[in-house]
Formats: structure tokens, C-alpha cells, sequence
């Protein structure tokens, strides 16, 4: 983290490098726009600036560049990109700390670790894949009141809601060098259905990530979620769960939101080791 610097010549303009990819599977090519300088700038108010500009620092006309963003105050993780190297919300990435970091320039990339659907546009469909393997969610049958939950102290609820501010933004998984893309071709003739199919096949023997995990530990600690903890388990001990983890602890290092990933898998690991052993013995 780069300490604000007092003495930080705002320029009149600044570039802003973009690299573009027209639709799935297309080539890249970089492009350069030029903003005039205002404060309090975030990545998000730069990009409605290129798209009402429409042209390249050169003066070429271009299509506008595409990004996803919704809550614009890093809540939803919508707007996950790589900044200048480091991937981060460009939401609350400020123009002034990016130009001291490289000043005069901004560099804008998608995130590697996902098929690219068009510009800063990545397909995301994995991540929530892997919650769904996990079974990140408190299992309901009904909406009959059952009267109160069960009762949790103050300690537990302390340790569960740094994990519960998770927001599937994907930085953890873009830092992994365990995490490695999967991007599937449509084969000629394939069906949508097919190619779904075959695309949620190749997700549910990669590596789950570091948000998943976390959140299989989030839900195995609750009074109600427990009680399908060996589902979860079992997921966590199959293909791609935590015994990929290389332990380079990268994710923890890009959380936005500061949580305690490498404690999540290492609580996963120990879960996951009492497990096998239980149902080892329990033959």
C-alpha cells in the first residue's frame, strides 16, 4: 500500500490503457484514452468518461469499453478488474492513489483467471458454481415458524461474520496460482444445453478456490447450516477442493474486505482430515 503523498502533482490529463477483446475467444488489442484531470476520481467515473467519449487518444472513433458495476461502494464485487498489476474493486480504486502508484497512467485489464466475454467483461459462472458445490447456503423446507434458532454466542458470531462479508468478488481467486482458467469452445453443432453441461462438468473438477472453501467453513460453523456439514465436506474432500491448495497465501493478501481466507482453509483441512477418519472407522 502506497502512502498518500502530499506532494502529488496533479496532471492536467491522464492516460488510461485498456486492453479490449470484442467477444469470446476474439484477439486483444490495447487501447489508449485521454482524460482531462478532476479529483476524487474512481476507475468506474473514468470508464463513463471513455464511454461518452467514444474515441481513442488518438482521436479514433471506438466502441465503448464494457465493464460490470453495480453497488459502486464495494459491496456487490461486481467490478473486480486488474488495476495497474494488482487486482482490486474499481470501485474503490481512486485515481489519485493509481497515478501516484504510475503516474500519468492507468492500466485496465480483465481478470485472467475467466473467459473474457467482451472488454473488461469476464464470465463469473464458475465461482458461483463452486458455491453451489459447497452448498453455501442454510438448507430451508419450509416458511412455517419454527419458533427461535439455535442460540449462538458472541464469540461464535465473531468469527463467523468477517467470513460472512464475502461478496464473490473473485480476487482471491484471480491471485491463486492454484486457481487456473477453464474456457471451453462451443463444438460445431452443440446445443446450448450441451455446452452447459459440458462447461459445469469441467468447473466441478477444478480447483474450488479460496471464497468457496471459506464459505463451506461459514456455513459448517452455523447453528443450522451444520447439519448438512458432511455434504460439505464431502465436496471439500472431492476433485478440486482443499487439498489443491498450495498454501501460497495470496488470496488473503488481495482480500478487499480483509478476510481470513488461509484460517478458513486451514479450519477446512482440519475438518475435512476428521471426516475422512470418522467415516474411516464408522465402515
Amino acid at each position: 500500500m502506497i502512502a498518500p503523498n502530499k506532494d502529488f502533482a496533479k496532471p492536467s490529463t491522464f492516460d488510461v490503457r485498456v486492453l479490449r477483446q470484442d467477444a469470446p475467444g476474439k484477439g486483444t488489442r490495447w487501447e489508449r484514452f485521454r482524460i482531462p484531470y478532476e479529483p476524487n476520481l474512481n476507475v468506474i467515473s473514468v470508464l463513463q468518461k471513455i464511454a461518452r467519449m467514444a474515441k481513442t487518444a488518438a482521436g479514433e472513433k471506438t466502441s465503448p469499453v464494457a465493464w460490470d458495476c453495480n453497488c459502486l461502494e464495494e459491496v456487490c464485487g461486481a467490478c473486480t478488474m486488474v488495476i495497474n498489476g494488482r487486482v482490486r474493486q474499481s470501485c474503490s480504486a481512486l485515481v489519485d492513489k493509481l497515478l501516484q502508484e504510475q503516474p500519468g497512467e492507468i492500466e485496465l485489464r480483465p481478470m485472467a483467471k475467466f473467459p473474457v466475454l467482451r472488454d473488461l467483461v469476464v464470465d463469473r459462472q464458475r465461482m458461483f458454481r463452486a458455491l453451489e458445490r459447497v452448498e453455501a447456503w442454510v438448507p430451508v423446507d419450509d416458511y412455517l415458524d419454527r419458533g427461535a434458532g439455535p442460540k449462538e454466542s458472541q464469540d461464535a458470531q465473531e468469527v463467523r461474520y468477517p467470513l460472512s462479508e464475502c461478496m464473490t468478488c473473485g480476487c482471491c481467486l484471480e491471485a491463486c496460482p492454484q486457481y487456473t482458467k477453464v474456457e471451453l469452445t462451443r463444438k460445431p453443432g452443440e446445443s446450448d444445453d450441451a455446452f452447459e453441461a459440458r462447461k459445469q462438468a469441467a468447473h466441478d473438477t477444478a480447483f474450488l478456490g479460496a471464497q468457496a472453501i471459506s464459505q463451506a467453513v461459514l456455513f459448517n460453523d452455523h447453528g443450522t447450516g451444520k447439519m448438512i456439514a458432511d455434504e460439505r465436506l464431502e465436496a471439500l474432500m472431492g476433485p478440486g477442493g482443499v487439498a489443491a491448495c498450495g498454501n501460497a497465501q495470496n488470496c488473503v493478501a488481495v482480500c478487499p474486505k480483509e478476510i481470513p481466507l488461509t484460517r478458513s482453509i486451514a479450519r477446512a483441512g482440519r475438518q475435512v482430515t476428521v471426516y475422512s477418519i470418522k467415516k474411516l472407522f464408522d465402515r
